[in-house]
Formats: C-alpha cells, structure tokens, sequence
C-alpha cells in the first residue's frame, strides 16, 4: 500500500501539471507571448542553473567516457538511418532525418525524471546527456543552420555553441569538478549564496516544463495520421536498442547502477528536440506544420509509456 502510494504520489503531480499547462492555453489564462517568456527564462536561467549544479556534483568516472561515445555514436547512426529510410521509401518531407534522431533532454527529460525520481538524481541521465549534447549542438544544430541557410562557417557554429547558456553551464560544472572546487566553492560566503540561489532556480524547472510542455501541445486531425508513423517507427528502433545497450554494455561490460538503465530508457522514449521548427524557413509551412504535430504527438507517446514505465520499475524495486 505504501509503495501504491509512493507511486500515485510521484506520477499524478506530473500528470496534473501538463493538465494545468492545457487548461491555460484554453482557458487563455495566460497569453502565448508569456509562455514564451517563460520558456526563455527555462532555456536561459533555470535549467542551466540545474545542469551546472547537476555537472559540479556528480562524480565523474572514466567508464563514462564509454557512455558518451555510446550514446553520441547512437544520435549519429539514427540521423544517417533517417537520411536512408526518407531516399529509400521517398518520404517528401525533408525534415524527416531531423525527427528520427535526438531527445528532448532539456526541456522534457529533465522535467519527467527529475519529477519522478528527483532533482538529486539527475546525475544519471545527465551523464548520458553529454553525448547527445555534443551530438546536437556540433552535428544537428549544424546540419539544421546549413538547411536553412546554406553552408556555415565553422566560426559562426561555434559563437552559436558557446553562447548557448546550456552550454555555458555544463562546461562551467564539469571544469569547476574536475578541478575539485566544489566544495570550495559551497563553503565559501559568495559562492555558497551562489549555490543557493542557482537551487532556488533549479526547483522552477519541473512545474514550469510540464507546464508548458502541456500548454504547447496542439494536434489536429490530418496532422495526426500524417504523424503517427513516426514516433512508432522511432520507438520500435529505441527501446530495443535501450534494452540492449543497457543489458550488454551498461551491465555486463561497464557494470553500471542499475538507475543508469531507467535513465537511459528515459532518454530514448523521448521525442526528437523541440528547437527542430525553430529553424525551418518561415515559407515552409506545410513542413513546420508537419513537425510540430509530430512533436507534439510524440510527447503524449513518451509521457504515456514514461509513467507506465515508472510504475512497472517502481513495484518491481
């Protein structure tokens, strides 16, 4: 009974916020202009201010450099994978490749493992982030600026990479913990301030998400069936290749917390990222339509089966 309770306890504040997220939008409670601010001062403030605090804390081990070729080796194999299906089959949109790789981390996987199984354990998923950050930043976020305006030069792509505030605080964590300032740094009179307030930002982040993530989501019809193949082509490929890597890698061979499997099957039911229409050309609005309802449907599939899977591993623990 306890562990029933533990469990409704832990998914229905996930459920109730994505619920009150769509109950703004149609209530107009909110303006969509202010639920654009607040998903800037997410991407900005918040969740950089969770990542640093989760990159300075987390014990760094050589084993997870395996981690990071793994799971950047597996963004680049489902982007080729992409490119190959849309020629093989003429698939006429030309976004497809983007949609068949790369995870909402930001914006949705922190929110739904940090609310499950709490901000302290972000560390876990977090380190199966590095790849798929590097990934998206160096490889996905270039092929996407090149689509959109022609080829970049690689000065311009790393002034993008190095001002992203995401960026900015991973890179500040992890050299600060490399370094072994930590401690340091949360003993000190300012940099314990720091601390504190970077944990006061830090606890927006899950609210504020589902919240948003809720408010965005928008399907139609057509653009449902148009959709549905997607996340389900998607999904067929990745929890197997999530049990696999897990089982094979993760457990028998670098001997891993079994938390790094939840994390790691975390990762892959996630939908592509959500910066994907950002970055398609105004005109193109049948594409961008066909996007955003994959996207949308996407994330109702991986809320869905994260609970389920949260509740599976949570009577089985």
């Amino acid at each position: 009974m306890e562990q029933t309770t533990l469990i409704i306890n832990r998914v229905l504040p996930i459920v109730f916020l994505i619920l009150l997220g769509m109950w703004i939008r149609r209530s107009k409670f909110l303006s969509a202009s202010t639920m654009d601010d607040l998903r800037k001062m997410i991407v900005n403030i918040a969740l950089p201010s969770v990542l640093f605090l989760t990159f300075l804390q987390i014990e760094l081990k050589p084993t997870y450099l395996v981690v990071f070729v793994i799971i950047f080796l597996t963004c680049l194999a489902l982007f080729g994978l992409g490119f190959w299906i849309r020629r093989q089959f003429k698939i006429e949109h030309t976004y497809f490749p983007f949609l068949m790789t790369g995870f909402e981390y930001g914006m949705l996987g922190v929110s739904l493992f940090g609310g499950a199984f709490g901000l302290e354990k972000l560390g876990y998923i977090a380190v199966l982030a590095l790849g798929h950050e590097t990934f998206i930043w160096f490889v996905f976020l270039t092929f996407l600026l090149m689509k959109r305006d022609g080829i970049q030069e690689t000065r311009q792509l790393l002034k993008v990479f190095f001002r992203s505030p995401v960026i900015i605080a991973i890179f500040a964590g992890l050299l600060l913990n490399l370094l072994g300032a930590k401690t340091l740094l949360a003993q000190a009179p300012v940099g314990g301030a720091l601390i504190s307030t970077l944990q006061n930002l830090a606890n927006l982040v899950v609210p504020l998400i589902l919240m948003i993530v809720g408010y965005s989501v928008k399907l139609d019809g057509d653009g449902i069936k148009i959709a549905f193949p997607v996340p389900l082509l998607r999904l067929a490929i990745l929890i197997p290749a999530a049990l696999g890597i897990y089982f094979f890698v993760f457990s028998l061979w670098l001997h891993l917390e079994p938390v790094f499997g939840i994390a790691l099957f975390t990762l892959f039911i996630l939908p592509p990222p959500f910066i994907i229409p950002l970055y398609i050309k105004p005109e193109l609005e049948t594409e961008k339509h066909y996007v955003n309802n994959v996207l949308a449907l996407y994330t109702i599939f991986s809320i869905v089966i994260f609970i389920i899977f949260f509740i599976i591993t949570q009577t089985l623990m």
